[in-house]
C-alpha cells in the first residue's frame, strides 16, 4: 500500500508542479530573460574585470573608432548631453515621476520606482569600490572623471530610470512612447561616455545589465502595477 500512496503522491505533486509553471509562465519568462540573462553577462563582465583588471579585446578599438570622429562642436555637444544621464536629467525626471504617483496615490508604484533608483545608486556604488576599474586613458577628456569606472554609473542611472518607467506604463498607451524614446535616451548617453573617453564600452553593457536585472526583479517583488495598490496600502497602515 505504502508504494502505491507513494506514488500517488508523486504523480499529484508532479501535477501540481506542471499547473503551476503553466500558470506563472509570464513571470518564469519575465525571470529568465529581464533577470536571469542580464545578470548572466554582468557577472560575467564583473568577474573578468576583478581578474584581470583591465579592458577586454573589443573595449579600446570601439572607443578608438568613437573617438575618430572628435571635433570641437562635438566635444561640447557630448560635454552638455551626458549631463542629462545624471543630475540635469534623470533626478529631475525621477523627482517629477515620483510627484505624479505621490498625487495619484500610486503607492506600490511609488514604492518601487523609490526602491529601483535608490538600489540602482547602491549596487554602482558598491560595485565600484568593490572592482576599483580604472577609467581609460587614451586621450585627453573634454570631461574628464576622477572615481571608478565599472560599471558606468551614467549608463546604470538612465537605464534603470527608462526601466522603471516601461514597467510602470507598460499596461498603458505610453508603453511605446517610453520605450522608444527611452532607448534612445540610453543610447545617447552610452555613446556620450564612449566619446568622451571615461569608460570602456564594457562599463556601459555591464552597467546597462545590472540595471534592467534590477529593475525587472525589483518589480516582480513589488508588482507595482496591480490594481489592489489602495488596499494593499491600507493592510500595511493596519498592521502598522
Amino acid at each position: 500500500m505504502f508504494p502505491n500512496n507513494l506514488k500517488q503522491i508523486f504523480q499529484s505533486f508532479l501535477k501540481f508542479f506542471k499547473d503551476l509553471l503553466i500558470a506563472r509562465r509570464s513571470s518564469l519568462l519575465v525571470l529568465l530573460i529581464g533577470v536571469f540573462f542580464p545578470l548572466q553577462i554582468f557577472g560575467s563582465l564583473a568577474e573578468d574585470v576583478w581578474e584581470k583588471q583591465g579592458g577586454f579585446p573589443w573595449d579600446v578599438p570601439i572607443l578608438l573608432a568613437v573617438h575618430s570622429t572628435a571635433q570641437p562642436q562635438l566635444d561640447a555637444f557630448a560635454s552638455l548631453l551626458t549631463k542629462l544621464g545624471v543630475f540635469w536629467g534623470v533626478f529631475p525626471v525621477a523627482i517629477i515621476t515620483a510627484f505624479i504617483l505621490l498625487i495619484r496615490r500610486k503607492k506600490l508604484s511609488l514604492a518601487y520606482l523609490v526602491t529601483t533608483l535608490l538600489g540602482s545608486i547602491i549596487i554602482n556604488r558598491s560595485v565600484k569600490v568593490l572592482l576599483h576599474r580604472v577609467r581609460p586613458n587614451l586621450w585627453e577628456s573634454p570631461a574628464p572623471e576622477l572615481d571608478y569606472g565599472f560599471p558606468s554609473g551614467h549608463a546604470m542611472s538612465s537605464m534603470t530610470l527608462v526601466a522603471a518607467l516601461t514597467v510602470l506604463t507598460w499596461n498603458t498607451r505610453w508603453r511605446w512612447l517610453v520605450l522608444i524614446v527611452g532607448g534612445l535616451f540610453v543610447l545617447a548617453i552610452g555613446w556620450t561616455r564612449l566619446y568622451l573617453g571615461v569608460h570602456y564600452p564594457s562599463d556601459i553593457l555591464a552597467g546597462w545589465m545590472v540595471s534592467i536585472a534590477w529593475a525587472i526583479g525589483v518589480s516582480l517583488l513589488i508588482k507595482p502595477n496591480s490594481t489592489k495598490q489602495k488596499s494593499i496600502g491600507k493592510e500595511v497602515v493596519k498592521n502598522h
